[in-house]
């Protein structure tokens, strides 16, 4: 499939022919925008979907001026919830909060529910919780709120440039 036939975000299918053929990217009529959309159009279970929310680390060592406040994108699987206070200290930053949808779009490119791990406008930063990686095949947004590609979770974390870190809500 040609980036042009490809029914991912163009910046997206791009990236994509990076990580080689075969790479099946599926458009959905009804949106995949959350874990649970995308396992329930895709016939999978939860936690083999890709969540890449996005944050906002402030306090970075040797951050000053612009560059704090920089972007973080976090794999995460769709089971799991990112658990701030880990975030933040994983990343060494005085504070970590979730982005708003205008700065998500500004640097990675993509829309909220559409942000795929890799192929992002700007270079974000990018821990990928160690939970992916307890999968065989995890799915992941292809740049749009409808598309969905699969791929190994190890290939996912490897294009992203993430570093694999544990930073999910433990539950009781």
């Amino acid at each position: 499939m040609s980036t042009s036939e490809s029914p991912a975000h163009p910046r997206f299918a791009e990236a994509l022919r990076a990580v080689g053929p075969g790479v099946d990217v599926r458009r959905f009529p009804d949106a995949t925008r959350t874990a649970a959309q995308a396992a329930a159009a895709i016939g999978c279970d939860v936690a083999e979907i890709v969540k890449s929310p996005v944050f906002v680390a402030r306090g970075l060592p040797g951050a000053d001026g612009p560059e704090d406040g920089a972007p973080v994108l976090v794999l995460m699987d769709g089971s799991s919830r990112a658990d701030m206070e880990l975030v933040r200290r994983e990343l060494g930053a005085a504070e970590a909060r979730r982005a708003d949808a205008d700065l998500v779009r500004e640097r990675t490119g993509y829309a909220i529910g559409g942000v795929p791990p890799f192929g992002h406008r700007t270079r974000t930063r990018v821990p990928a919780d160690r939970g992916l990686l307890g999968h065989a095949v995890v799915r992941a947004a292809a740049g749009t709120p409808h598309t969905v590609f699969p791929l190994d979770p190890r290939s996912v974390v490897a294009h992203a440039g993430a570093v694999v870190v544990d930073v999910r809500e433990r539950t009781a």
